[in-house]
């Protein structure tokens, strides 16, 4: 079993910043690549920004230039630092990590979601 636990998400002003964070725990012998997504009401969950175990990154257009993504490889963990933030970023955040179990079995986990919402 694996449990992926966010945290940071909350309610914050148009132009404002959240540091939202994403650790994992259970049998867990890798972490590869790793993810934040979102998902607005009524709207599909789309991917945000996603960071390899090597460290590469990529962001949605949307938004690039504002949200950093980084990973602590010892902590297991992956942050994604939003900056900038507009109304039309409120959604649910998700975490995604394909974790690579001691049995070399790989499998993609989600975490719980965290709200973030941007007021005007």
């Amino acid at each position: 079993q694996v449990q992926l636990v966010e945290s940071g998400g909350g309610l914050v002003q148009a132009g404002g910043s959240l540091r939202l964070s994403c650790a994992a725990s259970g049998s867990i012998f890798r972490i590869n690549d790793m993810g934040w997504y979102r998902q607005a009401p009524g709207k599909q969950r789309e991917l945000v920004a996603a960071i390899t175990s090597g460290g590469s990154t990529m962001y949605a257009d949307s938004v690039k230039g504002r949200f950093t993504i980084s990973r602590d490889n010892n902590r297991n963990t992956v942050y994604l630092q939003m900056d900038s933030l507009k109304p039309e970023d409120t959604a649910v955040f998700y975490c995604k990590a394909r974790v690579l179990s001691p049995y070399f079995s790989s499998n993609d986990y989600w975490g719980q979601g965290t709200q973030v919402t941007v007021s005007s």
